[in-house]
């Protein structure tokens, strides 16, 4: 039990402590982006059931591969709000509480959203790539995924999961999160399954990024406080 412990405290430690923080001190109002992203979310689910209301939200959050590039991209930041079609909404809005909250939490809400988009947009450009590749090709997709609406926040929650993850040494949960991702491509070889591991090489690349910048950071103030320490030198 001593050794369950401690891989839980070393594996979940830093990020239940700063979770239980927020949630102590401020409650609800550690996650206002994340409230209004559930509310966002379960409003198109009702809407779209709508005899009325089909339509409109078609115009404004379904994407398709085959559909124009600008078209694409304006509708992609609704898209991610727009349950699928063919999965329970409820998915969605459990997705959205506990990722995107824990995230909102650890990260601040201009770097979730960023993440978040930079994996959905991820997607949605790889189906684009993919169909235009063909079937033939190793990283293709069949004429027919051109026409399937992508919608959801799933891709985006991956993106979440992984960099959250790795911004607290969780690395044993982000294999998690990738190895049930692969899982899904080889038991359900499917567009949305593709999606996800693009959004993974994404966030890997995300990654990179902030890793690189924290490092010279470091650099650089390591390097001003030498040189706020360092002594004058001696004349004789």
């Amino acid at each position: 039990m001593s050794t369950l412990n401690a891989f839980a405290r070393r594996e979940w430690g830093p990020l239940y402590s700063t979770l239980r923080t927020a949630i102590v001190t401020e409650k609800w109002r550690a996650v206002p982006m994340t409230l209004g992203a559930v509310c966002l979310t379960a409003f198109f689910q009702v809407v779209q059931n709508q005899s009325w209301g089909f339509g409109p939200v078609r115009d404004i959050g379904f994407v398709k591969a085959d559909d124009p590039l600008w078209v694409a991209l304006l509708r992609t930041p609704l898209s991610l709000f727009v349950p699928a079609l063919d999965l329970p909404v409820w998915g969605a809005l459990a997705q959205v509480l506990l990722v995107f909250g824990i995230a909102e939490i650890c990260l601040g809400v201009w770097r979730t959203l960023v993440i978040a988009y930079v994996a959905t947009l991820a997607g949605t450009t790889y189906a684009r790539i993919g169909v235009s590749l063909g079937p033939d090709h190793l990283l293709g997709l069949p004429a027919s995924d051109a026409q399937v609406v992508d919608t959801g926040p799933s891709a985006a929650v991956i993106g979440l999961a992984l960099f959250v993850c790795w911004r607290y040494h969780a690395w044993f949960t982000a294999s998690l999160v990738i190895a049930a991702m692969i899982v899904e491509v080889l038991v359900k070889n499917n567009l949305a399954g593709k999606e996800h591991l693009t959004a993974i090489v994404a966030v890997f690349a995300v990654i990179g990024i902030s890793a690189l910048r924290r490092r010279r950071r470091r650099r650089l103030q390591r390097s001003r406080t030498a040189g706020r320490s360092g002594a004058p030198p001696i004349r004789s």
